[in-house]
């Protein structure tokens, strides 16, 4: 699914990431740990393309991104769900149309999907909010929310930013069961997280591997959690 080799990211004072080496195979479900600012945004940002690798080799589904074109980046994009950290909405728009807009942005018809919307919203526990304003969510509200706009166009990969690091245990525990599901239908799973407590619940329910960035190197975490 996404394959890095010897993969560095420098923002222009130095390497932020460097020599980085890692496959994530289809169906596996990973954990990124690490201080803050030790580069796990900007590992998986190269991810999904948002930043371009500044040494080595990126490839998602065995297409080098630096030899894709724009139209083609755009495509691939579509086979990756993101959920960032801020959980970005508009806010004049409510919460089934901040879900939508995957579809309208690929070119698709919201009109043509509302079951399946409909259904996307009552998995995340939110057909009841559906006309809700981003700004009237909690916390817990926004991070579901944002994961059902992730997997709207039903990708391959599913990358979250600390899904978890606004809200409660209880959420916590509710966002990482529909990650598992996720994983169980075959979806590759990334989820970027300080909170160790959440990668155990994770351990014994699905097979998990856990990924430490630590001197600007990805490498597995050879400790117990």
């Amino acid at each position: 699914m996404i394959e890095l080799q010897k993969a560095a990211y420098n923002y222009g004072d130095g390497e932020m990431l460097s020599e980085i080496s890692l496959k994530l195979a289809p169906g596996s479900f990973h954990f990124l740990t690490g201080p803050s600012g030790a580069g796990k945004s900007t590992f998986m940002k190269l991810c999904y393309m948002e930043l371009i690798a500044t040494a080595g080799q990126v490839r998602l589904f065995g297409d080098d991104v630096r030899q894709m074109s724009r139209d083609e980046i755009a495509r691939t994009r579509r086979r990756i769900g993101v959920v960032h950290q801020d959980c970005r909405f508009l806010d004049h728009l409510s919460l089934r149309q901040n879900v939508a807009l995957p579809l309208i942005v690929s070119g698709r018809d919201p009109g043509d999907e509302t079951e399946n919307l409909q259904e996307l919203l009552q998995w995340v526990g939110l057909g009841h909010r559906a006309d809700a304003l981003p700004q009237e969510l909690s916390g817990g509200e926004r991070q579901r929310a944002a994961l059902a706009r992730a997997v709207i166009m039903s990708p391959d990969v599913v990358l979250a930013d600390e899904p978890t690091g606004n809200v409660d245990s209880e959420m916590s525990q509710r966002i990482l069961q529909l990650l598992i599901e996720l994983n169980k239908m075959g979806k590759t799973i990334m989820i970027a997280t300080h909170d160790l407590a959440l990668i155990r619940m994770a351990k014994s329910q699905v097979n998990t591997r856990v990924l430490r960035i630590a001197n600007r190197r990805v490498q597995s975490a050879g400790v117990d959690l």
